[in-house]
């Protein structure tokens, strides 16, 4: 018989409280699941990624690699940046209306506002489920 030494892998107990907070930073987009395994010394490799799908509210268990994922605040500021763009986009356009209103003497608004507001009923009954 061959006589090898065998080093035990140490094995740790993680509390909830512990896990859920790795999470909380991770989904927050504060550290990787990566960074989070250095930072705190978690050794295994897919240990925080099981605590993700288990404890996460996110999709983690999705076969998009996690590359491909941005955090959620970097989604969140280019969430707003749109919103700040089609918000000004809408501004634009608003004043555009009301110049061609008084150099036409048209009533844009009143005229096309009836008319968008059948055509989003009209979408409204189309998406709705039939019985």
């Amino acid at each position: 018989m061959k006589n090898k030494d065998h080093t035990k892998r140490s094995q740790r107990d993680y509390s909830l409280a512990f896990k859920l907070q790795i999470v909380d930073e991770i989904e927050k987009g504060y550290l990787t699941y990566k960074q989070s395994q250095k930072k705190y010394g978690i050794q295994g490799r897919s240990t925080v990624l099981v605590w993700l799908r288990k404890h996460g509210i996110l999709d983690w268990k999705s076969k998009t690699p996690m590359k491909s994922k941005r955090p959620p605040k970097s989604q969140i500021s280019e969430l707003e940046k749109r919103i700040k763009r089609l918000e000004a986009e809408k501004e634009i356009l608003n004043r555009a209306i009301d110049i061609a209103d008084d150099t036409l003497g048209t009533e844009i608004r009143k005229k096309y506002l009836l008319l968008s507001l059948e055509a989003s009923k009209e979408q409204e009954n189309k998406d709705e489920p039939q019985n």
